[in-house]
């Protein structure tokens, strides 16, 4: 039996174009129309009109897919969804990803076949993109949350490149000339900004891209701790650290603990993420906050919109983190390049 995805083969589109054209959810130009028509025609394909009849029905309730169990940042976001959706009558089914390809297609798959009127989703990564192929087969009013992996989907999330090369800034501007970053997984699009948003920081502030003090791909604590205990022991330690997210800045605090260095004395710490106790911690820990209560909200409200109405055009919202600049970054250079606090 032919399949949306042979469509798009023998068109030579992608499969979110095939769905626009026999859904009428988008413009599509009257070649690439006509090229996806001959398409279906060629390979015999059907279209499931009793799937898309049930799919247009309502049931008030959202599906909402994240990796929530080891990441109090979604934690945060899912509290505002589940809110934000209480005020409009919505139910929401929270199902955890894992951040696995294999369960987020699992679990994205059963919320449309428990119809769901749309879904808030976060992408592991996943790079065969099976479940934003799947949501865009089905024409599932559909928003990402966090991580805007695709352009052809809507979206909320922060800024990220830029916040951190504003992290980067601030350590330069404290005279630190050897900044480390411990990053998140490689496959996640947050990553890849933050990553690049590092490198723009250090290109401005004059400083070399050493992969040496680069390490990306961690999905936990040790993973991160690791890292920075094998930096902090090289011939040429970084003089601060920058985690790029909560997980990760937690693993460099451990490390540095190991190490028995302290904050700002012997090494700067500044982290992409915010903790309840940061202000608390001592000293005081600098970080990039993100607005997750807004990032919720928005997500369900453009949820909302979309399906009440499904034909508009596609809105990625980028929201801008907040510097909080605390005690943990050090300030006057010193003559070895190590900043003092």
């Amino acid at each position: 039996m032919a399949t949306i995805l042979d469509v798009a083969r023998r068109a030579g589109v992608a499969t979110s174009t095939v769905s626009h054209v026999l859904n009428r959810t988008r413009f599509v130009s009257p070649a690439t129309t006509r090229a996806v028509q001959d398409a279906v025609r060629d390979v015999g394909y059907t279209p499931n009109i009793l799937a898309r009849a049930l799919a247009r029905s309502t049931t008030n309730t959202i599906g909402l897919a994240v990796s929530g169990s080891t990441n109090r940042y979604f934690n945060d976001i899912i509290n505002a969804i589940e809110e934000e959706c209480a005020q409009f009558g919505m139910m929401v089914l929270l199902v955890n990803t894992r951040d696995d390809p294999d369960e987020e297609l699992r679990v994205v798959v059963e919320l449309h076949q428990r119809r769901v009127d749309g879904i808030l989703f976060a992408p592991s990564g996943d790079p065969k993109e099976r479940a934003l192929s799947y949501l865009t087969a089905n024409a599932i009013p559909t928003v990402l949350v966090d991580r805007l992996s695709s352009p052809d989907f809507n979206g909320v999330g922060v800024e990220n490149e830029q916040a951190m090369a504003t992290l980067v800034d601030h350590l330069v501007s404290r005279g630190h000339n050897r900044i480390g970053l411990i990053a998140g997984q490689a496959s996640f699009r947050t990553t890849q900004e933050r990553v690049e948003g590092y490198r723009t920081g250090l290109r401005r502030g004059g400083l070399a891209i050493d992969a040496a003090i680069i390490s990306v791909g961690h999905a936990d604590i040790n993973g991160a701790r690791a890292a920075a205990n094998s930096m902090v022991a090289s011939r040429k330690p970084p003089t601060a650290f920058i985690g790029g997210n909560n997980l990760t800045t937690l693993g460099i605090m451990s490390a540095l603990s190991d190490r028995h260095l302290a904050v700002p004395d012997d090494i700067a710490l500044v982290g992409f993420d915010d903790f309840e106790w940061s202000d608390y911690f001592k000293p005081r820990l600098t970080v990039m906050a993100q607005p997750c209560q807004d990032i919720g909200r928005n997500a369900a409200l453009r949820l909302k919109s979309l399906i009440e109405q499904p034909l508009q055009a596609i809105v990625q919202q980028r929201l801008p983190p907040t510097l909080r600049v605390r005690d943990s970054c050090g300030s006057t250079s010193c003559s070895d390049g190590r900043a003092t606090p």
